[in-house]
């Protein structure tokens, strides 16, 4: 059975359920923290208390398992093997609720002449067959790599999606998370970063194309929305079962269009509707 069916089949009868003055805790991806804090800190009702925090998403998938949050925030899919043990342990298989979408950006810095790439160059830049910018149109100088810890999800999905499962050159950078990313970039004139498109501040992002020859291609909402964009994906929630209660009514509340709003104002990019 494909993990988007078992993702949704719930077994047996447990349900999420926040009694009052109890304190939600919402733990995961990095590249989400921002929205998360967001989306509580006007959360309108305000009986309901709320603890965010990041760690990168397999830490949020693994304190779902452990029982040690009560959202994972998530910037990958769960895996077969993280639904097993769900399973195992819960006699469920989670629910998985798409929350808004994002694209990944690759940055460099704003003296950087360089303004697009094709995928195979970025793959190339960080597999460590490129390692001067003057191969792919910028000035003669050593190209410094920066990355993300194993356990974010935005590396396990670049790795995927952008070096199609090859490793990463030893010489990358690993940062604690992508504000980390970004930062390094904004003081290093030599530097490349990849992170969600809410974090591209004070840098430049990079135009990328599918293969050479193809349109270069900007994370705008647009290009995201209407698949243009060669590098997007969803942003999750997971939860153990099923929402009901306050639960329930925060979850609704976040994919209401008020909860979709805060997605835009972050700089995400809203659900379709």
């Amino acid at each position: 059975m494909k993990i988007k069916a078992l993702l949704f089949i719930l077994c047996g009868c447990l349900f999420a359920f926040v009694p009052a003055g109890k304190t939600v805790t919402i733990k995961g991806s990095d590249t989400m923290v921002i929205l998360a804090q967001k989306w509580t800190e006007i959360y309108p009702d305000k009986s309901v208390q709320f603890q965010v925090t990041g760690g990168g998403s397999g830490t949020g998938i693994a304190a779902l398992i452990n029982g040690t949050t009560d959202i994972c925030t998530s910037s990958r899919p769960i895996k077969p093997a993280e639904v097993d043990q769900l399973k195992t342990k819960y006699k469920t298989n989670g629910l998985e609720i798409k929350v808004a979408r994002d694209g990944l950006s690759v940055y460099v810095n704003k003296s950087n002449p360089v303004k697009k790439l094709t995928l195979e160059q970025v793959r190339n830049i960080y597999t460590g067959k490129i390692k001067n910018w003057k191969d792919v149109g910028g000035p003669d100088k050593k190209i410094l790599l920066y990355s993300r810890e194993n356990n974010s999800g935005t590396y396990e999905f670049f790795k995927e999606h952008v070096l199609l499962k090859q490793d990463f050159d030893p010489a990358a950078q690993n940062m604690p998370g992508t504000a980390a990313v970004v930062n390094a970039i904004s003081k290093d004139k030599f530097g490349i970063g990849f992170g969600g498109a809410a974090y591209a501040k004070d840098i430049k992002e990079v135009a990328l194309a599918e293969k050479t020859g193809g349109e270069y291609v900007m994370p705008t909402e647009s290009n995201i929305l209407s698949g243009k964009y060669p590098v997007s994906r969803f942003l999750y929630f997971y939860l153990r079962e099923r929402p009901q209660n306050e639960m329930k009514k925060f979850v609704d509340w976040v994919l209401s269009k008020e909860g979709q709003k805060v997605v835009k104002e972050v700089g995400y990019f809203p659900l379709k509707k």
